[in-house]
């Protein structure tokens, strides 16, 4: 929002600088970005008379100039402009005169001091100005010829200040919160300086006629959609002639960064950014009954607005409409069918209350915002429509030569009630750490518009009974008033409290959070990467995938209320959805080899009470996945594409470097609807989560190119028996040799080869370091139904070992093998 110094000092006196100004304005809560000066130092330049005009000797295009100046005698000029002529008044810049002048090399402006000079010949004592020249518009085709009574002498700043055109001004670009919907205007924001300065805000006297009238008569208006339209008012300016606005007027828009278009569209934007209330004018003779009809757009309404555009109006939008159609979009645009041209001669002057959600919706829908809009969108002044439109018709009368047709057009289906507040001084102390004087909070409160009840009068410590104005739709509750009094008060005069000593205690570290750390990092050194899905998925993919074999409870999903859509009504069961769009995703674009990763939570409704708070389940999980080659071609190795075991190495491998050995593995190879086979992984009866390859069904319904293999755990069992473990503690190296031994047993084919593991782990003892498959064999060489495992054992100790002491240790193994899983030993 653009504020002119030269326009704010209409409405209130102050003696405060520009930045000194901007610093008041900043500190009540209307924060300035930047200054910007306009205009230029006219000093030295003066009101010269052109005595009399002669043809240079010397030069064609040059001619002699005695010029008055009201000293004693003329002086020479010599002047190149082909309009000079005997008898004008002139701006003339006289010698020692600095003006800001294009460089003949470069064309940029740069300082330039006249001097007395000779030119072809002839002296030069000054010089007769351009408007560029002086800083005053873009014309340079000839001097500036001024008005015939123009004082011979006279300053030209003061000529022009006369005629309302001021040589310079400063403009404030203030940024606007939402909350301060009065602040749009320059006399909002010369309220609050009026307030701070302790002066009075000056607005301009203007008649408002009583409601009814001729003017009443002449164009019937009609309400359809009250619940957006809560007050319509209207003015007529009869016999109006429409040109240039005068030069003050142009000034004003200017200095704002407004164009100037004619004298009855410079009005109403004159007046919107005077008092914050957007107007519109019609061309009354192009209005169709002529009357006004306030409805919602029909279908596939079009109207072409005032910037040439046909627009489609998209459904609740509301028009200002005629007896032929839509002649306006309601708080945004006029229509072009109604615009004010040079033939104009009897003006329509509308302004409304909008309401602003409404109107948003409609600025957003179309993609259109608006001087109007913007303001209307924040909530204007429910009272301020009368006075604006009598502003605009008064100055169309004055501008335009025009006549006002007695009445007024007050259409008003929705009258606000009053809204008061209660500010107790106590209260005010209490939030502000400071004692304010109730009659210095009256004067502060009043100063902007606010009243003061009488019950407030007879006893100031109940609470003193606030009455918002209608200008401030943001005052609601008792803390809304307590700021309006602290920031113009000033927040810079509360007190600072004494500075209290906080003992420095270095927080204790989060385990939880350290181990969440190391495993992102473990896994990103491993070459995976880390995702983040919604956690809103549509709800009949959060049924297909909600699953008890995780949690280890029955599972229903669950749905949101008041979903922002249906593709998000419901919350994930599982961190699978969120992987499987990543993976397609990449594998429909040849990203080649996946690794990611994703930590998040997981919701579900069950009944277990164990696992449950009223109903529902909610854990973290951590999810894994991988698809893509795992080696790829070159030199003498051939590529392999991912498969199971690769993801099972890699989790066992992340739950060994976390410290957590001894897994259980139960297979479950019968495919479902979601995994074509599946590991499961416990840990002294507690599910830590599964092994799993996508089945067929669901990599065609997740648009998957290869199969995915992933692995979910839930994250905050684990932790939990990580955080519940004791610190890691080093050991040295032993220094005796460690001894490896082989040993391959013959099981039935469809073994599982974790449990063998574990009962060699077991049967080992404390002297089994290791023990892993290094082969697998199927072949002629045994039984149809069996296969061979080879494992590799090494046994060690801080001594040396004996073999005595490890052929026991393998003896016992085989043993537990044979007898726990009928493994014959392979010879």
């Amino acid at each position: 929002m653009n504020i002119s110094t030269n326009w704010l000092a209409d409405y209130v006196e102050h003696d405060l600088s520009p930045d000194a100004l901007a610093d008041v304005l900043t500190m009540l809560g209307l924060e300035v970005e930047s200054v910007e000066t306009h205009g230029r130092d006219l000093t030295g330049v003066v009101v010269g008379h052109v005595l009399d005009t002669r043809p240079h000797p010397n030069a064609d295009r040059l001619t002699l100039c005695d010029v008055d100046l009201g000293g004693e005698s003329p002086v020479q000029i010599v002047c190149g402009a082909p309009n000079v002529a005997a008898g004008q008044k002139v701006p003339v810049a006289t010698v020692g005169t600095t003006l800001m002048l294009p460089s003949r090399k470069t064309g940029e402006l740069e300082p330039v001091t006249l001097s007395k000079a000779k030119l072809r010949g002839e002296e030069s004592s000054g010089m007769i100005c351009a408007e560029d020249e002086l800083g005053l518009g873009t014309d340079h085709d000839g001097i500036m010829v001024l008005d015939a009574d123009a004082p011979v002498g006279q300053p030209f700043a003061q000529y022009l200040a006369e005629r309302g055109r001021t040589t310079s001004d400063s403009v404030l670009d203030i940024a606007i919160t939402p909350n301060r919907p009065d602040a749009v205007s320059h006399l909002g924001v010369a309220r609050d300086v009026a307030a701070v300065v302790d002066t009075l805000l000056t607005r301009p006297e203007i008649e408002i006629p009583q409601p009814g009238g001729e003017a009443a008569e002449m164009v019937p208006v009609e309400i359809e959609a009250p619940e957006v339209c809560h007050r319509f008012v209207g003015m007529i300016v009869r016999g109006v002639t429409v040109g240039e606005s005068p030069d003050w007027l142009k000034v004003r828009l200017e200095a704002i960064g407004l164009r100037p278009r004619n004298n009855v569209v410079d009005i109403t934007n004159y007046v919107m950014m005077e008092s914050g209330q957007p107007l519109h004018a019609y061309d009354l003779d192009k209005v169709a009954g002529p009357r006004f009809v306030v409805r919602e757009a029909t279908p596939e309404e079009k109207l072409t607005t005032l910037d040439d555009k046909e627009r489609t109006l998209p459904t609740g939008t509301v028009v200002v409409a005629d007896a032929d159609g839509a002649s306006g979009i309601a708080g945004v645009m006029g229509g072009a069918d109604s615009e004010i041209s040079e033939s104009t001669t009897t003006v329509f002057i509308e302004g409304a209350y909008w309401d602003p959600v409404t109107i948003r919706k409609t600025a957003k829908a179309l993609g259109m915002q608006t001087d109007a809009s913007y303001r209307f969108e924040r909530g204007v002044d429910t009272e301020g429509q009368p006075w604006a439109v009598a502003r605009a018709a008064h100055l169309t009368a004055e501008l335009g030569g025009g006549e006002i047709v007695p009445g007024l057009i007050d259409a008003r289906p929705v009258v606000p009630e009053p809204r008061e507040v209660t500010l107790r001084p106590s209260r005010l102390t209490r939030i502000l750490g400071t004692e304010i004087p109730v009659d210095e909070v009256k004067r502060l409160l009043t100063a902007i518009g606010f009243e003061i009840g009488d019950a407030s009068v007879d006893n100031p410590d109940a609470g003193l009974n606030v009455v918002v104005p209608t200008f401030r739709p943001d005052i609601e509750r008792e803390i809304d008033a307590i700021e309006e009094v602290a920031r113009l008060w000033g927040f810079d005069r509360v007190p600072t409290p004494e500075a209290t000593a906080v003992p420095y205690a270095p927080p204790h570290p989060d385990r939880a959070a350290q181990l969440r750390e190391s495993v992102r990092s473990h896994l990103v050194g491993l070459g995976f990467r880390e995702l983040y899905t919604n956690s809103l998925i549509p709800a009949p993919v959060a049924e297909a995938f909600a699953d008890a074999e995780l949690v280890g409870v029955e599972m229903e999903s669950v749905e949101t209320v008041n979903a922002i859509s249906r593709e998000m009504n419901a919350l994930r069961p599982s961190l699978l959805p969120g992987l499987l769009g990543a993976m397609s995703y990449n594998q429909n674009r040849d990203a080649g080899a996946l690794r990611f990763f994703e930590f998040g939570h997981v919701y579900g409704r069950a009944d277990d009470p164990a696992n449950a708070i009223e109903g529902y389940h909610e854990h973290t999980s951590l999810i894994l996945g991988m698809s893509g080659p795992a080696q790829m071609s070159g030199g003498d190795q051939n590529e392999r594409g991912t498969d199971f075991f690769d993801l099972k190495g890699v989790v066992e491998h992340l739950l060994r470097s976390l410290g957590i050995a001894s897994i259980e593995e139960v297979a479950g190879l019968e495919a479902n609807e979601r995994t074509a086979y599946r590991l499961f992984l416990d840990y002294n009866g507690q599910r830590l989560g599964v092994i799993a390859r996508t089945s067929d069904a669901l990599g065609d319904t997740s648009d998957l190119q290869e199969p995915v293999y992933f692995a979910e755990l839930d994250w905050d069992t684990l932790s939990a028996l990580l955080t519940s473990q004791p610190p890691t503690r080093y050991t040295p190296i032993s220094r005796a040799p460690a001894v490896d031994r082989d040993l391959a047993v013959i099981v039935g084919k469809t073994a599982p080869v974790g449990p063998l593991l574990s009962a060699i782990r077991e049967a080992g003892g404390d002297l089994l370091q290791s023990a892993r498959v290094f082969d697998l064999y199927e072949g002629d060489r045994i039984e149809a139904d069996k296969k061979s495992i080879a494992f590799a054992l090494r046994f060690g100790a801080d001594k040396t070992l004996t073999d005595k002491v490890i052929d026991k240790r393998v003896r016992a193994i085989v043993d537990r093998l044979g007898r726990d899983h009928g493994a014959q030993l392979r010879q």
